[in-house]
């Protein structure tokens, strides 16, 4: 006989579909168990004939303390549970609430007795007591019974069996959380913790283990085949990089808390959310410590101010788009060449700042006119500038663009913010900035230097203002331009991560240029946040740094991926580096180089001051020789700009041997 067919899974699956036991089913259920307790007692006291001679008697004096008893079941709620998720807690009610019950039920025996009220009187006192202990057993039982069904009912040979990382409140409230989901996903074997204290001992009658055991053993001899990680844990287990191998090497799956909410019940019907598992990703892997924002600051900055982004549909701008959006500004103007994604982001506006005016334009940020005509019409009071190239080999191959789009194109956008009177300019530069060894990360060093030396024009003019003022109080007010500069950011448009994932789902070789490569990476969250906060909180031409924590091989990064993939047979491939390429990427955090901020991961490089005039002029020559579309003398300019940069393996070495040569003649 099939197991769906047999009465006992027929009833389950009647009774264990979502629908809850309305409250006074369940207690009418306990005053039966009450009033049978009583019968049964008095039968195995007296035996059948004087059970029967008197059977008028005791069944009113049954259903009397039948009745009784819901006085205890109303203090204590003991009809209030949902039956299939009864705890020790409940059966503790379930004793309280008799307990009541039976010295109100004995205080009436007695006075029956005393008062000769004979056909009230068919229990003694002592029978009394005997019927609510066998009730207070008999409901236990009927509340285990219902949970051990419900959770054989539930049972599922797909369960994985799981090992939680972390004991104690968090790994015991994971735990019990994951055991009350149905359907059965998980079968908690064992927990593991650091707490030696409680090593060997057990849990929820669930084994602890210590971190210092031999996991590869436990592992073996649990056969885990899943692991959760408690929520307190996350920054242990994230920084224990060999713990990871251990559970990727065996084949484990990690799991990590996604949200927790509350199980709903509406009409009579259980909606289970409780906490959300979700399968790690290496982004959820990679160590990195907590940063703080102070987000409500920010917020009031930006509250009630016109705000325009530049770059909005990319994966830092579209970032700052809704971070923006949550300080409730009086309007956006957002600013992106590429249509989707900007449609994209225009949906996401409708759909999650309604109450918010967004206008979205789709334009080039060098085309000037264009510009001009959405800076008087919009007026910014605080202009994010997100927008450029940013793909090292692509800005290799065309330079020209490198310089229209990214320095022209800041240029055109930092002069409209001047002229109609933003308060603040915030740029997003790149790590690739510092000692650049690329056309992309020359481009974005002559953006800074342009708006430094902007912002210390306008700074000396200002100076100037109040001096001739006579030292007025009054500040004279003119727009400040703040420069942000961070490396990698994770999942973001054409980084790593997602390249790699794409590879190894079409079972690709996973490319990677050089085994000993290694880059910064940060959430895009954290960095929008530091960029809001440096940019909000800044006092105009300083370069904020962001302390990027340590370091990623990316051959390591490419190895795990493939493990937790749990692909076979793909194999990683060794390209060499790319034109522009470098092995390490600068530190941006040095303490030699750079000076503390308000923030701790926030800091301010100290750098070389630039004459604006002087910058203004090369600029201008250089979008004059970029329009030319000759991608040496191209970049021979660029050069001259940032005497730093010299190309590496890529064809503008030959430049760098010129102009070597040439200083030596």
């Amino acid at each position: 006989m099939k197991q769906e067919d047999g009465i006992f899974w027929k009833f389950s699956n009647w009774y264990f579909s979502k629908k809850v036991l309305p409250y006074w089913v369940i207690l009418m259920a306990d005053t039966l168990v009450v009033f049978l307790s009583c019968m049964l007692t008095y039968w195995v006291v007296n035996k059948s004939q004087v059970t029967f001679d008197h059977h008028i008697e005791l069944l009113v004096s049954s259903a009397l303390y039948a009745i009784l008893s819901w006085i205890g079941a109303r203090i204590f709620r003991t009809y209030s549970g949902v039956l299939r998720y009864s705890s020790f807690v409940d059966l503790l009610k379930v004793t309280y609430a008799n307990t009541v019950n039976v010295v109100l039920a004995v205080g009436l025996a007695v006075l029956f007795k005393w008062k000769s009220v004979d056909f009230l009187s068919a229990l003694t006192p002592v029978n009394v007591i005997m019927a609510y202990i066998i009730a207070t057993f008999a409901m236990w039982g009927f509340r285990m019974l219902v949970k051990l069904m419900f959770d054989a009912a539930n049972a599922s040979s797909a369960s994985l069996k799981t090992m939680i990382y972390g004991a104690l409140s968090g790994g015991v409230a994971l735990a019990k959380n994951v055991r009350s989901q149905r359907p059965v996903k998980f079968d908690i074997r064992c927990f593991l913790s650091h707490e030696n204290r409680i090593k060997n001992l057990r849990l929820l009658g669930l084994k602890v283990y210590s971190v210092d055991d031999d996991i590869e053993e436990i592992l073996e001899k649990e056969s885990i085949e899943a692991v959760l990680i408690s929520p307190h844990r996350l920054k242990d287990f994230r920084s224990n990089q060999k713990l990871q191998d251990i559970f990727i090497n065996h084949g484990v799956k990690i799991f990590m808390v996604h949200q927790a909410q509350e199980s709903a019940i509406i009409n009579c019907e259980i909606l289970e959310e409780g906490v959300q598992l979700k399968e790690v990703s290496v982004e959820d892997l990679l160590p990195r410590q907590e940063i703080r924002v102070d987000m409500k600051s920010v917020a009031e900055q930006l509250a009630g101010k016109r705000v325009l982004i530049t770059g909005s549909a990319g994966s830092i701008g579209s970032e700052i788009v809704r971070q923006v959006a949550a300080s409730a500004p009086a309007s956006l103007m957002l600013i992106d060449q590429a249509e989707t994604p900007q449609h994209d982001i225009r949906l996401m506006m409708a759909r999650e700042f309604p109450n918010i005016p967004c206008e979205t334009v789709v334009a080039s940020i060098d085309r000037r006119t264009r510009m001009e005509n959405v800076f008087s019409s919009f007026r910014p009071d605080y202009v994010f500038h997100a927008a450029a190239y940013k793909h090292v080999p692509m800005m290799e191959d065309n330079p020209s663009e490198a310089v229209l789009n990214n320095i022209n194109g800041t240029k055109i956008i930092a002069d409209l913010s001047v002229k109609y009177g933003a308060k603040k300019f915030v740029m997003i530069s790149t790590d690739k900035a510092v000692n650049p060894t690329n056309v992309m990360g020359c481009s974005k060093r002559i953006c800074e230097i342009y708006v430094q030396s902007l912002d210390r024009k306008l700074k000396m003019e200002a100076l100037e203002k109040h001096k001739g003022k006579g030292g007025s109080k009054d500040r004279a007010e003119y727009t400040q331009f703040e420069t942000t500069r961070f490396g990698n950011v994770l999942g973001s448009n054409g980084s790593v991560i997602p390249l790699f994932r794409e590879q190894i789902k079409h079972g690709d070789p996973v490319t990677v240029t050089d085994e000993r490569i290694v880059r910064f990476f940060m959430l895009i969250p954290e960095a929008c946040k530091l960029v809001l906060e440096a940019g909000t909180k800044g006092n105009g031409g300083e370069i904020f740094v962001f302390d990027m924590g340590a370091p990623v091989k990316i051959s390591d990064l490419a190895k795990r991926m493939i493990a937790l993939s749990g692909a076979h047979n793909v194999k990683i491939e060794y390209t060499g580096l790319r034109e522009g390429e470098k092995l390490y990427e600068e530190v941006l955090s040095e303490m030699e180089n750079t000076k503390p901020t308000f923030h701790e991961k926030i800091r301010i490089a100290e750098v070389r001051e630039y004459d604006y005039e002087e910058v203004n002029k090369a600029i201008e020559d250089l979008v004059d020789t970029a329009k030319l579309y000759n991608n040496m003398d191209t970049v021979r300019k660029m050069k001259e700009m940032v005497p730093e940069y010299k190309s590496n393996n890529s064809v503008y070495e030959k430049i760098d041997q010129e102009l070597a040569a040439a200083a030596n003649a």
